[in-house]
């Protein structure tokens, strides 16, 4: 995650409160020193910065943190509580009309920062809704815009309305909405041109839509990826025609993640959701706690819970529950499995909202379980599964020398790795046996799952 360089750190100066038994005003100011250098590494506004550590300090310092049995948690504590708020602290809708009366949303950005496919998520996460959302396709400069967004809006089941590329966007704006009220239509999402940089002719051109028809939300999307760029276009665009949100892209990726941290103090503006991957599925509601638990190592499990309640077949998980437990787990699970996490962005994707894993791997960042070296070695996974016969998938203990043989020539792989995987599919299983144990069940302490800090 975008985050991750940032949580490392945060980490290492929590751990050196933690392991004091009570805190100077000196040892304070010391730690929020290393938060501030941290916080503006990761491209963090530096007023925004100042701010922060301002407030902090101005709580840690106080009699409650000092006289605490652990001054050190009080200070990550509000730590935690002073992110919430520069993030926003509650959670932002998109405000809708009441009743059956329809929206209008224009989205607005500059070019490359994602906002046609940003765009046709929000119309899937609308549709999911019980909405009846309307794409509209008022790029009329960018060749590949209005298919690209005709393409998503398929992908998607959601209608798109074009009217090509030789009409002004602000009467195509005002076609479409004609065109949705005669319909049914009850959202109508307008896809706006970018550019490379903030023009006079864009803003004319977006005041221009919202004079021809009555624009409900003005939702800004930004690149991550752009750093204090992102903050700057932010203020732009609402100081020129007014945004009423902000949508973040490529969270995912790496990149300092300062932006969305700075957004909300800088414009005014909430965050309203962050895009975190490519599929049509990555869109995310955006949480300031949940984000501000992300940023400090301590995860974000009721994402990953929602995550996996919406992507995940529930009588299959219930079924594989039931085999790990019994350690009668199969090849034909090993198999679900995969396709399982896949559908949940892929394993780097989950690991980063468990609990201590934000910065997992050591240097600065989580190393990257999705890789293509790793996306390979998974294809050949499924390759060699694939050759067993169905009763070997069910019943392992029948892969005896010719029969791995066999399933090598069908998957194009050496014996070697038919070995490798078998014996790590064994080790997994007796690992199965051992997991009620581990996790701190009846009787003992071992391996229960604890903070990092």
């Amino acid at each position: 995650m975008a985050f991750d360089s940032l949580t490392e750190k945060l980490q290492n100066v929590f751990r050196s409160l933690r392991s004091k038994g009570r805190l100077t005003e000196d040892d304070v100011k010391a730690a929020l020193r290393e938060v501030k250098m941290a916080l503006l590494e990761a491209d963090v506004n530096f007023k925004v910065v100042k701010s922060f550590i301002k407030d902090v300090q101005e709580r840690a310092v106080g009699q409650d943190v000092m006289s605490g049995l652990n001054p050190g948690q009080m200070v990550i504590k509000i730590v935690n509580e002073e992110l919430v708020k520069l993030m926003g602290s509650e959670t932002t809708e998109i405000k809708l009309q009441p009743g059956s009366a329809m929206t209008v949303i224009m989205m607005a950005g500059l070019q490359g920062a994602g906002k046609t496919t940003t765009t046709a998520k929000l119309a899937g996460k609308f549709k999911l809704k019980g909405k009846k959302p309307l794409l509209v396709a008022c790029d009329v400069y960018r060749p590949a815009a209005i298919r690209q967004l005709q393409i998503n809006g398929e992908k998607q089941g959601v209608e798109v309305f074009s009217m090509g590329d030789k009409n002004r966007p602000a009467d195509i704006a005002k076609a479409a909405v004609q065109h949705a009220a005669k319909n049914g239509n009850n959202i109508v999402i307008l896809d706006t041109a970018g550019r490379l940089h903030i023009d006079e002719d864009m803003m004319a051109e977006l005041q221009e839509i919202k004079e021809a028809v009555e624009v409900h939300q003005t939702i800004l999307v930004v690149d991550a990826m752009t750093g204090q760029d992102a903050v700057n276009v932010a203020g732009t665009f609402n100081d020129k025609i007014g945004i009423d949100g902000v949508i973040v892209t490529k969270l995912d990726g790496d990149t300092r993640g300062g932006a969305a941290l700075s957004i909300k103090a800088v414009t005014g503006r909430p965050i309203l959701y962050v895009g975190m991957g490519e599929k049509l599925s990555d869109l995310e509601q955006f949480y300031p706690d949940r984000m501000a638990s992300r940023i400090l190592g301590m995860g974000d499990v009721l994402s990953l819970i929602e995550k996996a309640g919406a992507e995940i077949d529930q009588e299959k998980a219930m079924q594989m529950a039931d085999k790990m437990k019994k350690a009668q787990f199969d090849f034909d699970d090993y198999l679900m499995s995969m396709e399982q996490m896949r559908k949940m962005g892929g394993l780097s994707s989950i690991m980063s909202m468990m609990p201590g894993m934000g910065a997992f791997g050591g240097k600065g960042k989580m190393p990257d379980l999705d890789s293509e070296e790793n996306e390979k070695k998974m294809a050949r996974m499924e390759a060699m599964i694939l050759s067993m016969t169905p009763e070997e998938r069910r019943n392992p203990d029948l892969l005896n020398p010719s029969r791995k043989h066999r399933i090598a020539r069908g998957a194009g792989v050496d014996i070697s790795e038919v070995n490798r995987m078998v014996k790590q599919f064994n080790e997994s299983r007796k690992m199965m046996k051992k997991l009620p144990g581990m996790m701190g069940g009846r009787g003992g302490k071992k391996g229960r799952f604890r903070l990092p800090f």
